[in-house]
C-alpha cells in the first residue's frame, strides 16, 4: 500500500465524523430501482450507513431533470452524464469539483485513476453503461438479429420491439440503421433533414412499438414475450440472463454508450452528507464490486483492472462490461456536449412526433 495510507485513513475519520455530527436524518438518493438500486443497497448504501450512522433513504426515479422540481430534492442523484451537464448549465446543481477524492487503490492519484471526462463541475463519473438492444431468443426459431437495423426490419423479424419513450438512444439507432455512419449521427442529427429522416425511420415501425419508462419494464416485456426485441440497459438484461431459463440475448453491435454520475441538486438539505457519501462510493473498492455485480464498467482505472468474477454466479464479468475490446468494437460514444445544448428542443420535436403518431392512428 502507498505511504499516504495513514493520512488517508486520519482524513477519512475526521470527515466522515464531522458527516456523522450532521445528524441522523437520512441521505435522500434518487436512484433507478430494481436490481440495479439492490446492489448499490448492499455495496454502497448499507456500507456507508455502516461507517457513518447517516441512514439512507431512495426515491424512485427514470432518468432526467424532472427529479430536482421536488419540493425539497434529493440530496443526491444517480443521473446520466448528459442531463448532469444541462441541469449544471440551468444552476440546479451544487458545484462539486473541489471535492478531494482518495486515490486508487493501487495509489494512482484520482486525477490520473478516473477515466477521460469523468469529472465535470457538476457531476462525478462512477460508471460506464450502455444502452443496447436485446431480444427474446424463443421468438425466433431460425435466423437471429444481431445488428441495429434488424431492430427496424419487421419483416425478417416481426413482433413488438419495447422503446424507451425518449428521443435518445432511438434517434441515433433510426439513422444508423439508415446508414449513416457512426461519426457524422450528431452532425446530421443537428439539421432538419437528419431529424426528419430519423422520425420517418422509427415512423416506418410506429405500429410495432410499446414504449416504456421504467428501467425495468424491457426485461418484463421481452420476459412475457409481450415484446420481441427491446432496448435497455445493459446491466438490467445481464441480471435478466442470470436466470438459467432466460432467452434473452443482448446485441452489443450499435451499444450507446454514456456516463452516470453522481449530483447534488441545489436545493439539497444535506449537501456535506452527499458530498461524504461521493467520496465513499467512487473509491477503487465500491466501483470494482459494483462492475462485478452488475456489468457495467467503473469509472477508475484501478477499479477496472480488478474486475473478476461475479461474487454468486462465478462468470468472468470482464466479457459482459461494455467497454471490453469485443462489446466495444461499434459502439456510439453518446455525445453528452450535444445533448446537454439540444436536449430540450430535442425532446419537444419527438413529443410532437408521438402525438402526431397518435393522432394519425385514431
Amino acid at each position: 500500500m502507498p505511504r499516504l495510507e495513514p493520512v488517508l485513513i486520519l482524513v477519512s475519520a475526521l470527515f466522515f465524523g464531522s458527516a456523522m455530527a450532521d445528524g441522523k436524518d437520512p441521505l435522500v438518493v434518487a436512484t433507478w430501482g430494481g436490481a440495479y438500486e439492490a446492489v448499490q443497497r448492499e455495496v454502497l448504501f448499507a456500507p456507508f450507513t455502516e461507517r457513518t450512522g447517516i441512514p439512507v433513504e431512495t426515491v424512485a426515479y427514470n432518468g432526467g431533470t424532472a427529479i430536482l422540481d421536488r419540493d425539497p430534492p434529493p440530496d443526491l442523484v444517480d443521473m446520466a452524464m448528459s442531463e448532469s451537464l444541462a441541469a449544471c448549465a440551468a444552476d440546479r446543481l451544487q458545484s462539486i469539483d473541489d471535492l478531494a477524492l482518495p486515490p486508487g487503490s493501487d495509489g494512482t492519484p484520482a486525477k490520473r485513476d478516473f477515466i477521460g471526462g469523468a469529472r465535470h463541475r457538476c457531476a462525478l463519473t462512477h460508471t460506464v453503461y450502455a444502452t443496447v438492444i436485446a431480444y427474446d431468443a424463443r421468438a425466433f426459431s431460425g435466423q437471429r438479429p444481431n445488428r441495429v437495423a434488424d431492430l427496424f426490419d419487421t419483416e425478417s423479424f416481426p413482433g413488438k420491439r419495447a422503446l424507451r419513450k425518449t428521443p435518445a438512444d432511438n434517434m441515433e439507432w433510426a439513422l444508423l440503421a439508415s446508414g449513416v455512419p457512426r461519426q457524422e449521427l450528431y452532425d446530421l442529427l443537428s439539421t432538419p433533414r437528419g431529424l426528419e429522416l430519423a422520425f420517418r425511420r422509427l415512423g416506418a415501425i410506429r405500429d410495432s412499438i410499446i414504449w416504456w419508462e421504467a428501467g425495468d419494464e424491457p426485461v418484463r416485456l421481452l420476459k412475457s414475450g409481450r415484446a420481441v426485441m427491446a432496448s435497455g440497459y445493459n446491466g438490467r438484461f445481464f441480471n435478466a440472463r442470470l436466470d438459467p431459463e432466460s432467452s434473452i440475448e443482448i446485441i452489443w453491435d450499435g451499444q450507446i454508450q454514456e456516463y452516470q454520475t453522481w449530483v447534488v441538486p441545489a436545493g439539497a438539505g444535506r449537501p456535506e452528507a452527499a458530498r461524504a457519501f461521493i467520496r465513499f462510493a467512487t473509491r477503487t473498492g465500491p466501483l470494482t464490486e459494483l462492475a462485478e455485480r452488475l456489468a457495467y464498467g467503473p469509472a477508475r482505472h484501478s477499479a477496472e483492472a480488478q474486475v473478476r468474477r461475479h461474487p454468486e454466479a462465478g462468470i468472468d464479468m470482464r466479457p459482459h462490461i461494455p467497454t471490453h475490446a469485443y462489446n466495444s468494437a461499434n459502439a456510439i460514444a453518446k455525445d453528452i456536449d450535444w445533448y446537454s445544448h439540444t436536449i430540450d428542443r430535442i425532446r419537444e420535436r419527438f413529443d410532437d412526433w408521438l402525438q402526431r403518431s397518435r393522432d394519425d392512428a385514431q
